[in-house]
């Protein structure tokens, strides 16, 4: 479920820092030319560190944004495979300062890699966050252009901005909750989700495969479509407190609920609807239940 997914992950991410098995070498100093590509490689316990200007970027291997700002005018590409770790607030390389992500183009997350980007307190701690049980820390991380995901293993992001539009396609390991990838390193399952930002465009999710899936307070400028996604956990997919300009469109999905389990159980569940400025199709159009007899509506989703 989410909030378990959620905790798990900022758990074992931050005890994989403090403990040194993702200890960074840095690969990209600031100053660096803004021109050309820049590779960011590594390896899940020595990952590459993107720090400084740059024109372009690619992640190949492990990639962490922990060592101050990072701004990358062109595009990020994530490589087949890879994985970049954007949820630090704190300049861990020097102890002095903070750590931001700005990226003027598009983020592509390629086939099987895994993004996890930006964190707040409410949502996500920030996994150089000293108190964990506590978090006070955040990470806004911005997109110029598109985030799209074709084929990825998962696509964490909180507390984050983008231009244009947000699309995933495929991906997300198969309908299971077993760690896979990346996730084996954090004990997780495999999940995506998208939390607390700003989308200026769609947000459109089509054909993952997957544990859990998340949208969730975010602010988007047209429409939301979500269609034949499949995951494994009956609490999936939780669409919830968004502002939707546009459509919300939900067809072929395993299901979708707009309130979220408050207890350890599917049930009860509290209402956390949607505002939607247009129409609302296909699965989300009547509220979900929020006991085990309760049926759909009468509110809207």
């Amino acid at each position: 479920m989410r909030t378990y997914l959620r905790n798990l992950s900022c758990l074992v991410f931050s005890g994989a820092v403090i403990g040194g098995v993702l200890a960074a070498t840095p690969v990209t100093p600031a100053g660096a030319a803004v021109t050309g590509t820049t590779t960011c490689s590594g390896t899940p316990s020595a990952p590459g560190v993107l720090t400084g200007t740059h024109g372009a970027v690619v992640v190949k291997g492990a990639c962490e944004v922990n060592a101050g700002a990072a701004v990358v005018n062109g595009d990020l590409t994530l490589s087949p495979g890879s994985a970049l770790l954007a949820a630090f607030a704190l300049n861990d390389q020097t102890g002095s300062g903070t750590s931001s992500l700005a990226v003027t183009g598009n983020v592509l997350v390629r086939a099987g890699a895994t993004l996890l980007m930006g964190c707040n307190p409410a949502n996500f701690a920030c996994l150089d966050d000293p108190n964990q049980s506590n978090p006070t820390l955040s990470m806004h991380p911005t997109v110029g252009l598109d985030l799209r995901s074709n084929q990825p293993l998962g696509v964490i992001v909180h507390n984050f901005s983008v231009g244009g539009d947000v699309i995933q396609t495929g991906g997300g390991g198969g309908v299971n909750c077993k760690p896979q990838g990346v996730f084996k390193l954090f004990q997780s399952p495999v999940y995506s989700t998208y939390e607390v930002g700003t989308v200026g465009g769609d947000i459109r999710i089509s054909s993952v495969h997957s544990c859990w899936m998340g949208v969730v307070e975010m602010h988007v400028g047209n429409t939301v479509v979500m269609y034949q996604n499949k995951l494994a956990d009956p609490d999936a997919i939780e669409i919830l407190s968004n502002n939707i300009t546009g459509n919300l469109i939900c067809r072929g999905n395993s299901r979708t609920w707009d309130n979220g389990d408050i207890g350890p159980n599917l049930f009860p569940r509290q209402p956390e609807p949607n505002t939607v400025g247009r129409n609302r199709k296909g699965q989300c159009v009547l509220s979900s239940p929020n006991t085990k007899t309760d049926k759909p509506g009468p509110g809207p989703f």
